[in-house]
């Protein structure tokens, strides 16, 4: 069962990277053919409503989540019965959220008259865009619904494999398309069709790993009096994505209501860039997810912190890789990208680091706290949230970005960097608070002293990083290299878990 659950993770992590180059290759290559044949404004219609169909999508909020939580126990043990309850239950659930979405889908499609009064393209193609949109995000709910399990049973990558591949040929056809017809009613078309194709090869593949899966979702709403536990959890879950998704997508009205619309794109031109770095990190390390609950599942509370303080160890070490690129080479490559006057105050700089810290070492607490289902504490997503907005409104009319900056890390500080480790280790692992500090203290002294050893390399690089990119390569590959190798020195020798992660790597053993 370890051997087969650390099997499944590099497996899920190896087709996440593959997947993870190809669509960013051809993400970059597409979007410049659909603005030269299918022309500006279809884009942005495409991404305008593309937008209001993630705000409809709020309504899932917490759900998948929750059920990934009740499934990993009957997982562990092999129990089709509740296996098929539970996917019942959600099937039910999730039908309730699809007629909800599409509801709210027709209701606002009423306006589009006087949303897009001012389009070129004419409503004919807002509302076939639309509807098609609508239609492939809805197979998620009525027929997709299935594949949490493949998620929670440690499968994602058959996901990743058939959905991905059905994208990546998907986009190919709409480019061949867009290049032979420029017909934008084409590119919408296709898009349709292969939603309804992925869903089809999807649910074949889903019916061959599960022969023996057979879910009601009728029944699921008088099986979830069954599953009172459920309905808590989603509630509970549904609050803190919430509060996740206000927090992530409010920083730009932030800096457009105090600072200015111009300040959004410069700020948004470092947010795009650490997002896809940390996509890339992320693709990896989220790949234990599954895992992680299926562990937890088995009760093995020593092996739980054994595997706890190595994947503690994996997310320092690459959290620390992230902030000393993003500190060191992200202005040099803005100056060669896009000119030295979209370079941010350099505290700016300072303040993004420190929040992309916190932000790319919490993952681990977080995937614990999932895995116990622990989310009770829904009264934290209020404060942070709270404490969020107030220190931004405050900070954001003295400071602009940086107030902005400060109360992200602030509300993050207290929350995230000493509560939810309590809540951890007090409800879940039902240890001491202070085996926790008196491991993850060292983690920070070990990213500063080797900040201030790259910091060296830095000074002393043969190349020079504003020459031009082959120099900026040259400049983050010497200083790069200083940092890593003293981080994972210090780790080695200093740090809980290192060792046993290293040991993990070369035997794939739990």
């Amino acid at each position: 069962m370890a051997s087969e659950r650390v099997h499944r993770s590099i497996l899920n992590a190896k087709v996440n990277l593959l997947f993870y180059f190809l669509s960013l290759f051809l993400t970059f290559f597409s979007r410049k053919v659909f603005l030269n044949n299918l022309g500006d404004d279809f884009i942005g219609l495409a991404g305008t409503l593309g937008n209001i169909l993630g705000y409809l999508n709020l309504a899932e909020l917490g759900i998948g989540s929750c059920i990934s939580y009740f499934l990993y126990k009957p997982l562990q043990k092999n129990n089709h019965e509740d296996i098929q309850e539970i996917m019942s239950v959600f099937g039910y659930l999730y039908r309730c959220i699809g007629l909800t979405i599409l509801g709210g889908g027709i209701f606002i499609s009423l306006f589009f008259p006087l949303i897009f009064y001012h389009a070129t393209l004419g409503l004919g193609i807002v509302y076939f865009a639309f509807f098609s949109f609508l239609s492939s995000s809805l197979f998620a709910y009525f027929i997709n619904y299935r594949q949490i399990l493949l998620s929670a049973d440690q499968k994602n990558y058959i996901v990743a494999i058939y959905l991905q591949s059905s994208n990546i040929l998907k986009t190919a056809v709409q480019i061949f398309l867009a290049l032979a017809y420029q017909n934008v009613y084409i590119w919408v078309a296709i898009e349709l069709i292969f939603g309804i194709i992925g869903c089809i090869i999807l649910n074949w593949k889903i019916n061959k790993e599960y022969p023996w899966l057979k879910t009601n979702k009728k029944n699921g709403r008088y099986l979830l009096s069954k599953y009172p536990d459920i309905k808590t959890k989603t509630k509970q879950i549904f609050i803190h994505k919430f509060k996740d998704f206000v927090m992530r997508e409010s920083d730009e009205l932030f800096i457009f209501v105090f600072v200015s619309l111009k300040m959004v794109a410069f700020y948004g031109n470092y947010i795009i860039i650490t997002t896809k770095i940390t996509q890339f990190f992320n693709s990896v390390l989220d790949s234990v997810n599954a895992g992680v609950g299926n562990l937890v599942a088995e009760g093995d509370k020593k092996k739980m912190l054994s595997v706890f303080w190595e994947l503690m160890t994996i997310r320092h070490f690459i959290a620390g890789i992230l902030c000393f690129s993003i500190y060191y080479f992200i202005e040099p490559f803005i100056s060669l990208w896009l000119g030295s006057e979209y370079i941010l105050d350099h505290h700016i700089l300072i303040l993004l680091v420190i929040y992309m810290y916190i932000a790319n070492s919490r993952g681990v607490v977080d995937m614990y706290n999932h895995a116990h289902g622990l989310y009770a504490d829904v009264w934290s997503a209020w404060t942070e949230l709270t404490i969020n907005i107030a220190i931004t409104v405050i900070g954001g009319l003295a400071w602009g970005i940086a107030g902005i900056l400060l109360g992200k890390i602030v509300s993050l500080f207290f929350i995230v960097v000493l509560w939810k480790p309590y809540y951890l280790f007090t409800c879940g692992l039902h240890q001491s608070i202070w085996i926790f500090w008196s491991g993850t203290y060292r983690y920070y002294i070990i990213f500063a002293v080797s900040f201030l050893i790259g910091t060296f390399f830095v000074q002393n690089a043969p190349f020079s990083p504003d020459t031009n990119f082959l120099s900026w390569v040259g400049f983050c590959s010497v200083s790069l290299f200083g940092y890593i190798i003293c981080n994972a020195i210090l780790l080695w020798f200093f740090a809980k878990g290192s060792k046993d992660s290293i040991k993990r790597f070369f035997k794939s053993k739990i």
